[in-house]
């Protein structure tokens, strides 16, 4: 026979485990995944939000940018958003279809089309703007 003691302390783990599975999916729909030409087109097909960050490892606006993006994409509103990072230095394909000429470039798409554009730009409330503008 279970004492009450040890019934409250298995309701109290049942909750927190269940707690942390209802946040755990929404913290991984954002998740960023490399650029590609398939990865987009599938974004683009789906017709959702689109982030696409381009970024350089040696570049402080983008590690500037980076906690930004990280704590936005965990808001509930930016859960189904497809976040693909073009990485500078080694995907010049990418930033040529994009047209980007620079890091710390922020395109968001809604669906198929471009929606909004950001350089450099390490301001919260416009980055939260910016993404916005793909709901």
């Amino acid at each position: 026979m279970l004492h009450r003691r040890s019934l409250l302390a298995l309701s109290v783990s049942a909750a927190l485990a269940a707690s942390a599975l209802a946040i755990a999916p929404s913290a991984r729909a954002a998740e960023p995944a490399p650029f590609s030409a398939a990865a987009f087109t599938a974004a683009k097909a789906k017709g959702g939000p689109i982030l696409v960050e381009v970024t350089a490892p040696w570049c402080p606006t983008c590690r500037a940018q980076k906690p930004i993006l990280s704590e936005l994409r965990a808001m509930p509103k930016f859960k189904d958003m497809t976040v693909l990072t073009v990485d500078f230095d080694s995907q010049k394909d990418a930033l040529r279809a994009l047209d980007a000429r620079t890091q710390s470039t922020l395109i968001v798409f809604k669906g198929d089309r471009e929606v909004g554009r950001s350089v450099g730009v390490t301001e919260r409330g416009a980055i939260e703007a910016l993404l916005a503008k793909s709901l």
